[in-house]
């Protein structure tokens, strides 16, 4: 019996597939970012709206959730997290 390989090998095919790696690494990176940011602020005792948490659990920016990872242990209340961005 012939084994079928169906495992699509072409170098196009390869770099799609390390792409998709690459963009589910960062979105892991992402949400483990906010979770962070999220349990430290309640540690903290600084209360959240549910559309603030929202806004943090949504956010995909590396970036961006870096800053407010900076920030949260800073601030005193959630508009400080944001603040100088618009809503």
């Amino acid at each position: 019996m012939t084994t079928i390989n169906y495992f699509f090998r072409h170098e196009v095919a390869e770099k799609v597939r390390e792409e998709g790696r690459e963009e589910g690494r960062e979105e892991a990176r992402a949400e483990e970012r906010a979770k962070v940011i999220l349990r430290t602020l309640d540690w903290r005792g600084i209360e959240l709206s549910e559309a603030d948490r929202e806004r943090v659990r949504s956010c995909g920016d590396l970036g961006r959730l870096a800053l407010w990872l900076d920030r949260c242990y800073e601030v005193t209340d959630a508009a400080g997290l944001f603040d100088g961005e618009g809503a």
